[in-house]
């Protein structure tokens, strides 16, 4: 029975009266309900914010909005996600005791309320104000509607001091800054960990021409034969030569595996992990009559569709790479394994909240299965070039020495430093390549960095 407060009986209510239905939501909130529930999705059950703002199959609530709010949604999650560790210690610091056990819809809502607050160019008081409006409408966190306007309140009152004291704590869950402790050391981690926090630059693999194209594009070419643009207005599409399929969008550190292999022409080639098809263009552009591989249909048609634009063609297949069996062997097979995907958080930092250490080792030990399987399929002299986006070391460095290791027929090829002139510091003492995010510094207006890549070139001996 619920009372009154003078003691009488109150009515029972089943739903809201029409008065109560037709006031509208606060400019905003919409939006703020919307990055908190895909907030909650990406960190507590481990989904992918790729597919929650997918525009047809996205989240529901993200869908129901409209662009503007979209913007701002996928603006708020972003920047929570790179400082999600700095977010909570600040939090955590203005709490005298910890959030009840269960109350993790309360912390994704202070969460994205000190995300606006300390990183993103929202007023302070809008913040706050929306999210005392959402502990309001949600019985889970009504009670603590006061306690949520206070914190977001001194937080923005403190903002300086806040900002300085958690600019200690690494933007990394404390699990994998530990993992890029251990294989790069400490200083290394810690400035990988602070490059996250930089957006992605956007790279272009050019067919050709690469310092024309720069120019034409207002911006510079870089060390790997692409262009890196600087900041500009409107969509890609709408960048000269997009129609024409004069270049496709691609990391800089994903253009260099393919490009390892020198000239193909007269070559059987394989990509075997081929979907969405940026490297497949590369190797039909480098000369080799390219098969490729996927095992998902649908990805394959967006690699077709990708092809088709750029004018470019390749035999594609779907199957299951753990059992494929070619009629003829390949001359030169790329294999861009599945991996965690470590190296790509500054474009994708959801990663180190969907994926863990249970993760890496299963993704490594299926990198090895794919890629004992691919060298089976090289002719005599073959080469293979096996890479990922992995930072971690167990997905990349230690799958291939434990495979040359125990397969006999097999010799690494050194990668020579010198035909890199400005990544030399990627070639690692093995001759491999490693690219981490700290590289690639660029000059004044254009992003510095690239992803986190993994790349090394086998042989099969005659």
């Amino acid at each position: 029975m619920v009372l009154n407060s003078d003691g009488t009986k109150k009515p029972f209510r089943k739903h809201k009266t029409a008065a109560e239905r037709s006031t509208p939501a606060k400019p905003g909130l919409q939006a703020r309900a919307a990055a908190a529930k895909i907030l909650a999705a990406v960190v507590d059950r481990k989904l992918p914010l790729d597919g929650a703002l997918d525009h047809e199959h996205g989240n529901p609530a993200y869908k129901a909005l409209g662009e503007n709010d979209r913007a701002l949604v996928r603006a708020i999650l972003n920047t929570t996600l790179r400082h999600l560790p700095r977010i909570d210690a600040a939090i955590a610091a203005l709490l005298e005791s910890p959030l009840p056990e269960g109350a993790r819809a309360l912390h994704h809502v202070l969460a994205i309320g000190a995300a606006q607050i300390l990183y993103l160019d929202v007023p302070d008081h809008s913040a706050v104000d929306l999210a005392v409006e959402q502990a309001n409408q949600d019985p889970r966190n009504r009670r603590f509607a006061k306690l949520v306007n206070a914190i977001l309140r001194r937080l923005g009152r403190e903002k300086a001091e806040v900002l300085e004291e958690i600019g200690k704590v690494s933007p990394m869950p404390t699990w994998f800054i530990a993992r890029l402790e251990k294989a790069y050391g400490r200083d290394t981690a810690l400035a990988i960990s602070e490059s996250q926090l930089e957006p992605a630059a956007i790279d272009l693999t050019v067919k050709s021409d690469p310092e024309g194209w720069a120019k034409r594009l207002n911006g510079v070419a870089l060390p790997t034969g692409g262009v890196r643009l600087a900041a500009f207005d409107g969509g890609i599409p709408s960048l000269e030569g997009f129609d024409e399929g004069a270049w496709w969008v691609q990391d800089a550190a994903a253009s260099i595996p393919a490009k390892l292999f020198g000239d193909l022409s007269g070559k059987r080639t394989a990509d075997l992990c081929a979907a969405p098809g940026g490297k497949t263009a590369q190797l039909i552009l480098a000369g080799g009559t390219v098969t490729a591989l996927d095992q998902s249909e649908s990805r394959l048609r967006r690699l077709r569709s990708n092809l088709d634009r750029l004018g470019l063609q390749a035999e594609t297949i779907v199957a299951d790479l753990t059992t494929f069996e070619p009629a003829e062997r390949f001359d030169a097979i790329l294999l861009d394994a599945p991996c965690s995907s470590t190296g790509t958080t500054r474009r994708h930092p959801d990663v180190l909240w969907t994926k863990g250490a249970e993760d890496i080792a299963r993704l490594a030990a299926l990198q090895e299965r794919l890629l004992r399987h691919a060298l089976t399929l090289l002719t005599p002299d073959g080469t293979l070039v096996f890479s990922n986006c992995s930072l971690d070391p167990a997905e990349g460095e230690e799958v291939v020495a434990r495979v040359l290791a125990d397969t006999r027929g097999i010799e690494r090829v050194r990668i020579d430093a010198g035909g890199w002139p400005g990544l030399e510091a990627a070639i690692t003492p093995l001759g491999e390549f490693r690219t981490l995010p700290t590289m690639l510094k660029m000059p004044d207006g254009i992003a510095s960095g690239l992803d986190g890549f993994y790349a090394a070139v086998l042989r099969r001996m005659t």
